[in-house]
């Protein structure tokens, strides 16, 4: 990770496609919803399966390792439908989030697009953007519908959205390292955001992210966001 380029100021002057995960990403971790996500699929996992909640979590984990997302495993092992699982397990408070008017500035002076790329569901990130009072400032949101239920890190994923995000170069930032990649390989700028999360280090083995996937790391979104030059 001491790799990877920290320094503010750096040139985006290239950049006419801005992509931001969502979760833990355009919010701060110690919101903590991931939390509260987990807890509701284990709860669902459990009532699907019939199994208590210890094991409920084994399977749910397992399905999130192999699968790329918990949703992807329940599909195709058990073949269940999408959208009741989607609707009950963002079914969460959202009370711990707050609008950042930091975060607001910095987004609007990025000249281009700006788009929402998360492997949750559109409905999720409109509850969140909407108490983050950032949807204005996004043009899409891409969920995991989007992209034929096939997750980050899937390179489905990003040839999808490479193919609707518009001409110019883009830039990616997430809080997941694995998840750019895959953006990475397509000649994206990529922007980790290192906030320290357990959730932002489970998930699938692959890829694994080297120094060399990504471009620039950052605890606070927007003050890298306010510090980089745009022309």
């Amino acid at each position: 990770m001491a790799h990877f380029r920290t320094m503010t100021g750096a040139d985006f002057s290239h950049v006419r496609a801005w992509i931001f995960d969502l979760d833990n990403t355009l919010y701060p971790a110690h919101c903590d919803l991931f939390a509260l996500i987990d807890e509701r699929m284990t709860d669902y996992v459990s009532r699907l399966l019939d199994v208590d909640r210890v094991e409920a979590r084994r399977l749910q984990k397992e399905h999130y390792r192999t699968h790329g997302t918990t949703l992807n495993g329940l599909m195709k092992v058990h073949g269940i439908a999408p959208d009741e699982f989607l609707s009950y397990v963002h079914d969460i408070d959202l009370s711990a989030l707050a609008p950042d008017a930091s975060l607001a500035a910095a987004l609007e002076r990025l000249p281009g697009r700006r788009y929402v790329f998360t492997n949750g569901s559109r409905e999720h990130a409109a509850r969140v953007l909407a108490r983050l009072d950032l949807a204005h400032l996004f043009e899409e949101v891409w969920d995991i519908r989007t992209f034929g239920f096939q997750p980050k890190p899937h390179a489905h994923a990003y040839r999808t959205a490479q193919a609707r995000k518009g001409a110019g170069a883009a830039a990616m930032f997430d809080d997941i390292a694995r998840n750019l990649v895959e953006a990475h390989a397509l000649g994206w700028t990529t922007v980790w955001l290192n906030n320290g999360s357990e959730w932002s280090r489970q998930g699938p083995e692959a890829p694994i992210a080297e120094p060399h996937h990504i471009h620039y790391e950052t605890g606070d979104l927007a003050r890298f966001l306010q510090s980089v030059r745009l022309t």
